[in-house]
């Protein structure tokens, strides 16, 4: 297989599973990845101060942590990583990551994307996608509510140049793929789910 990267970003985690770059849910899924052929990077675009809900508002944190900054993080790594040979690039994004993942999907940075949980992607931003690309939503969404995903999903369709998916996991809210409970059976189920969901997209589309 071709070496391949995943960016893999979200901006916090469960308090009990630790936070952002840091959080072991985060580092097992890379590891998972990694164990399934790829080369994986996973940079702290968030410098070490990921966003904390008891700490301080949404608003005030987004002021220092916009998604544009970390679009321009990550193209100094894709161009490392380019420089050091590996030629199909891929990029996952959760929540905050997913507008970085727009990002590059819309420039041509990467050959295949998946999103999950998105946050702050707009209709727009899907129009000018440029690669193939999954979008893993929840059910219980209020910053990408199902309704907003099958708006993506319709503008997907008509892009015949890229393959795209977009699956509504039901029974699940925000964060479920990395704010996880790993001593919940079901809720380690689910995530597990858009985890092989997430693999599957990059084996079919990093080749």
């Amino acid at each position: 297989m071709t070496s391949s990267q995943c960016c893999e970003n979200p901006p916090t985690l469960n308090p009990a599973s630790g936070q952002g770059y840091e959080a072991p849910n985060l580092r097992k899924l890379a590891d998972k990845v990694a164990a399934a052929g790829f080369f994986v990077v996973v940079p702290d675009f968030l410098y070490g101060d990921p966003y904390v809900p008891d700490q301080k508002p949404i608003k005030t944190w987004i002021e220092s942590h916009g998604p544009d900054k970390g679009f321009e993080d990550a193209k100094l790594v894709i161009e490392a990583l380019k420089n050091k040979g590996v030629s199909a690039i891929g990029a996952a994004g959760f929540c905050w990551g997913a507008k970085v993942v727009a990002e590059l999907a819309k420039s041509g940075y990467i050959k295949s994307a998946v999103m999950l949980h998105p946050s702050f992607v707009t209709v727009d931003d899907i129009k000018e996608v440029k690669c193939h690309i999954a979008i893993l939503g929840a059910e219980i969404d209020k910053t990408s509510p199902p309704e907003l995903l099958k708006q993506f999903e319709e503008i997907l369709s008509l892009k015949s140049e890229v393959n795209s998916y977009v699956k509504i996991f039901p029974g699940v809210a925000h964060g479920w793929t990395v704010r996880y409970d790993t001593s919940d059976e079901t809720a380690v189920k689910k995530a597990e789910e858009a985890h092989q969901g997430m693999l599957e997209w990059f084996a079919k589309h990093l080749n």
